[in-house]
């Protein structure tokens, strides 16, 4: 391989290692970072599977849930 065709495969790597990995506290700030992104995207995107698969079961949905009619 030449130089050229070495440096087009390595240089998003480099990039990203040049940007993010060299320092450690950029390194945990981004890593944190996107755990805590991550989290919340997996929490709204399960939250609105399962809102969505159940639509009519909820206690939102009961209009009559919790009211009791008088015996008078």
């Amino acid at each position: 391989m030449d130089y050229a065709s070495r440096r087009s495969q390595g240089g998003l790597f480099e990039g990203l290692y040049r940007v993010i990995m060299r320092r450690n506290s950029v390194y945990v700030t981004f890593v944190v970072a996107g755990a805590f992104l991550g989290e919340r995207a997996v929490d709204y995107g399960v939250h609105k599977l399962w809102e969505y698969n159940n639509v009519g079961k909820r206690y939102e949905d009961i209009s009559v849930l919790g009211q009791r009619q008088s015996e008078e």
